[in-house]
């Protein structure tokens, strides 16, 4: 799950984090009475959307006036931000994050992620932070310093001083770095977050380690544990399909595509989608029903997919183990009943209950294709839209 900076900052926040201090605004007026509360003489007006590269896209502005605040929110609010992490329809701006200035003497970049060749959780750092950090990790990642983390010890202080001199720290701003470091880690940890990005993490011209950005995503099979976290979620920032398809427990990706997609098991829709491309198709959708999909959540999977109107047909491929075949074609022949379908599906079925499964679909009088195997089945959808051979 993703939060809005803000809401990552007041996160951090209870963990020990220096953090600029800010108020979250939805209007012009909002971000102006929030500029006063905070005081001083220089704001930023910070655009919350779940994407980085908002500053390159102009969604960060430097205020000098009160005016000024009011003036750049009212620019900021309602527009639609384009990134390199919002692809080309961008994400609407709703709300803002006044927050105030700071003494900026150096920017870097800091950031913990889960390495899962290692199994252990990573720290990386590097002293080319700010806004180009993709170009020094395509270009130069030996400027990326890296520290794994023992699950049993966390991360040690000498591991945390490695970074800070590696990051060219030095005085009392290396004991500064460290104790942001272990804030962060141990924020990390009893947050079950997935990531934490913290780009820039900026030294002040006092010495000073404070997190002008933070960018922190929680894993979803954890929620259940932080209902407090669970509140954070921003609906609005989400796909109304993907937000649908949750309902259901259902792990839903929206593509470009034309071709839907329901497969069950991760790795086996990974490899439906490589094999539609390979035939010359794209897919519309990642859409993994998981092992334990009743009749409903089938046709809610049906639903999901043709609610993207690009989808001009559907490649139903499924390997029965726990997900039994039947179950499968009870769902593929209800739905195409209720929606009364008119673009092609194609039906691959294999493991428990096969057989049962194929004769559901081939007593149903329903035009559904059967298809011998994924490639089969591959060829049959493609040829079916219109780009086979």
């Amino acid at each position: 799950m993703k939060i809005h900076e803000y809401q990552g900052k007041d996160v951090l926040r209870g963990y020990g984090v220096a953090v600029p201090r800010g108020q979250v605004a939805f209007s012009p007026e909002q971000a102006a009475e929030a500029a006063q509360n905070l005081g001083g003489s220089i704001w930023v007006v910070k655009a919350q959307i779940h994407a980085g590269g908002r500053g390159k896209a102009g969604g960060v502005k430097l205020a000098r006036s009160i005016e000024e605040v009011r003036q750049h929110a009212a620019a900021l609010l309602g527009t639609t931000l384009v990134t390199h992490q919002t692809g080309p329809k961008g994400q609407v701006v709703r709300r803002l994050f006044i927050e105030e200035g700071v003494d900026i003497g150096r920017e870097l970049y800091l950031g913990v992620v889960l390495d899962r060749d290692r199994s252990r959780l990573c720290f990386m750092a590097s002293a080319e932070g700010g806004m180009d950090i993709e170009e020094v990790a395509a270009h130069t990642p030996e400027k990326i310093l890296k520290e794994w983390v023992d699950p049993l010890t966390g991360l040690s202080d000498y591991q945390a001083r490695n970074l800070a001199f590696g990051l060219g720290l030095s005085g009392k701003t290396v004991n500064e770095a460290v104790r942001f470091m272990k804030s962060l880690y141990r924020a990390f940890v009893e947050t079950d977050a997935s990531l934490a990005e913290i780009n820039p993490l900026v030294i002040t011209k006092g010495g000073g380690v404070i997190a002008l950005d933070a960018k922190i995503n929680f894993d979803d099979n954890a929620l259940f544990r932080h209902p407090e976290l669970r509140e954070l979620r921003d609906l609005d920032e989400e796909d109304p399909a993907e937000i649908e398809a949750s309902k259901f427990d259902l792990n839903y990706v929206q593509l470009d595509g034309d071709i839907g997609c329901m497969v069950n098991g991760a790795g086996l829709a990974m490899a439906t989608m490589d094999i539609i491309k390979h035939y010359g198709g794209e897919p519309a959708n990642f859409l993994d029903v998981g092992g334990g999909a009743t009749t409903e959540k089938v046709t809610a999977g049906f639903k999901i997919i043709l609610s993207s109107p690009a989808v001009r047909g559907i490649f139903v491929n499924i390997f029965g183990g726990i997900m039994k075949c039947d179950t499968i074609a009870n769902g593929v022949v209800a739905a195409t009943r209720e929606l009364g379908l008119t673009v092609p599906v194609v039906v691959r079925l294999e493991g428990t209950n096969v057989e049962l499964g194929k004769k559901i679909l081939a007593e149903s009088g329903l035009k559904l294709t059967p298809a011998d195997d994924m490639a089969d089945g591959a060829r049959k959808i493609v040829e079916a839209v219109g780009k086979g051979g």
